[in-house]
């Protein structure tokens, strides 16, 4: 269940009671564990009932500025590397070089936090998350799906459509079976 989760203590606490009423009932907890099934599934049970609340399009767009100047305080210093070490003749590919690479680190690095934390760096500082639809944290392969435009170059359709979406999704995040929520909707009111 991602550490962000809204009633994450709570969940945990009800469930540790469960199981120590089972174990004070003579159960043992090797059977206790098969009686609640598997993990997954249970932290899914328990993730359907939280309300996930849709960050609004223009926090997004915030905190998609704040990873972009991130990615560019992490990219300049190689970039000025790179102008004094290449040789004077190879200087005019440099813009060239920066800018993909500079767009497959942002990419990567989107990639990477949104699978492993669910969470940029203007995400966390904004407090949104990102989410499946029934509020478990992503998958590599959705995070990958999520920055698909972004590579094939159509970002922008893909950011207009969340306009006109009830969550307030993208294309690629209604296909990846995504969303972006308010990591603590009860302090966000």
């Amino acid at each position: 269940m991602p550490r962000a989760t809204p009633l994450r203590s709570q969940i945990a606490t009800e469930l540790r009671g469960h199981i120590a009423e089972r174990l004070g009932d003579g159960h043992v907890l090797e059977d206790v564990l098969q009686h609640l099934g598997d993990p997954a599934a249970l932290a899914e049970s328990y993730l359907a009932v939280v309300p996930l609340v849709a960050a609004t399009f223009w926090r997004r767009a915030l905190a998609k500025v704040v990873d972009v100047l991130a990615a560019i305080v992490v990219i300049v210093p190689g970039v000025w590397l790179a102008v004094w070490s290449v040789p004077e003749q190879f200087l005019v590919f440099v813009p060239v070089l920066a800018i993909l690479s500079g767009s497959l680190i942002f990419g990567v690095g989107t990639i990477i936090a949104e699978s492993w934390i669910g969470q940029t760096p203007g995400k966390r500082l904004l407090g949104m998350r990102v989410v499946r639809e029934n509020g478990a944290r992503i998958g590599p392969g959705q995070a990958i799906v999520r920055q698909l435009p972004m590579f094939l170059q159509f970002y922008w359709i893909d950011v207009l459509f969340a306009l006109f979406t009830d969550k307030g999704q993208r294309a690629f995040e209604v296909l990846s079976k995504t969303r972006v929520v308010l990591a603590n909707p009860e302090g966000a009111q």
